[in-house]
């Protein structure tokens, strides 16, 4: 017998397969329809299937093997690089979790392509060993928007003669200037005015999401003093709190700091947060307004004990026309524009909102909002 040591064993890399299964891991990866590039620890590219290199218009051998960020160029909308540490792959690296992002790459014939991208980082001992990105073109998408934006604003403005000519000469009615009107009439003449009035309020609703969503909406900063701002509109509704026997209180305190923000736009979020608290809250309920200061914040809230927010739907309630179904069979009217938004201004103002809420109990609304707008 031998005294020699016996042989030790291979060492099978982690990542090696049988032949059968490389062939229909490579099959799978090759047939998405989707781009797909995978680099190792040192961000170097390894695969690329052809989905990717037929959107960034490469060939295998101009970027396999070549370092990622190098090679596949992320610009912003006007061309500009894109710093290094907010691209998505780098972010997945350093922090070993996956992340995904809108963005843009620059093709290799200089075209700049709208992308989706999504990295998830491949992690061994909570270590990642490499990065696997997923991308798709968002160019059609682009257009369909651009499509419908453009669609809602002709829309907009052009309802606005329209209704202009019926208030004006709804108001004339109103005043005699056709004759005198039956008490029977007058009502008649209220209804088409309030009616044109929340026709007035769609209308500038969809103008301004169409302004955010196409990047036009700017913000005008000034010093605000928002507990006066917050106390003239809560006189406002407090008519309409009174046709719906509301107990409508607030909280307000007498001294603020003064805030840097735009008033317009901070004018909108609470009249929009009010209204809806009012609008979903039955007949002898309660809507409390409160306002309060923190070290670098003021938390507005609006509580109410109406209809409440059931569960399955509150994941969707900032989301565009969207309504809960128990708001719908209960015939409440709306569009499902309001809360969508609240949250793209209050974003806008560099702030957050969000909810608690209980279905059949009722729900508060806050909004978080920095004293200094950057």
């Amino acid at each position: 017998m031998s005294n020699l040591p016996a042989p030790k064993p291979k060492r099978k890399s982690m990542l090696s397969f049988p032949r059968h299964e490389a062939a229909h891991l490579e099959a799978l990866f090759s047939s998405i329809g989707e781009g797909i590039i995978a680099t190792d620890e040192h961000g170097f590219i390894t695969r690329v299937n052809q989905a990717a290199l037929d959107l960034l218009g490469y060939r295998q051998r101009d970027i396999l093997h070549k370092r990622f960020t190098e090679k596949i160029i992320a610009v912003h909308e006007n061309g500009r690089p894109l710093d290094l540490l907010d691209r998505p792959i780098v972010k997945a690296f350093i922090t070993g979790h996956s992340t995904s992002e809108r963005a843009y790459y620059r093709r290799k014939d200089g075209q700049v392509l709208p992308v989706l991208i999504t990295v998830s980082p491949i992690m061994f001992r909570r270590k990642p060993i490499g990065a696997i990105e997923l991308f798709r073109d968002l160019t059609n998408e682009i257009e369909n928007d651009k499509l419908q934006s453009d669609f809602i604003s002709i829309a907009s403005h052009q309802l606005r003669t329209p209704l202009s000519a019926i208030n004006m000469y709804t108001r004339m009615l109103q005043g005699g200037m056709a004759g005198k009107l039956s008490e029977p009439q007058l009502e008649y003449t209220r209804i088409v005015l309030g009616s044109v009035e929340r026709m007035n309020e769609l209308i500038d609703t969809l103008l301004n999401i169409t302004r955010i969503e196409a990047g036009g909406l700017s913000v005008r900063t000034e010093f605000v003093r928002f507990n006066l701002l917050l106390r003239a509109i809560v006189e406002e509704f407090e008519p309409a709190a009174h046709a719906k026997r509301i107990a409508f209180t607030h909280d307000i305190p007498a001294e603020l700091s003064e805030m840097q923000s735009d008033s317009l736009l901070l004018r909108e979020v609470c009249a929009n947060i009010i209204s809806n608290a009012l609008k979903y809250t039955p007949e002898q309920g309660t809507v409390h307004v409160s306002l309060e200061q923190r070290s670098n914040t003021v938390l507005l809230s609006v509580k109410d004990n109406g209809y409440g927010i059931p569960e399955t739907a509150r994941k969707h309630i900032f989301t565009k026309f969207f309504r809960a179904p128990n708001i719908t069979t209960d015939d409440v009217s709306g569009t499902g524009l309001g809360l969508y938004l609240t949250k793209a201004l209050t974003e806008r103002l560099g702030g957050e909102v969000w909810f608690e809420s209980t279905e059949n109990a009722g729900s508060t609304f806050y909004v978080s909002l920095p004293l200094t707008l950057r």
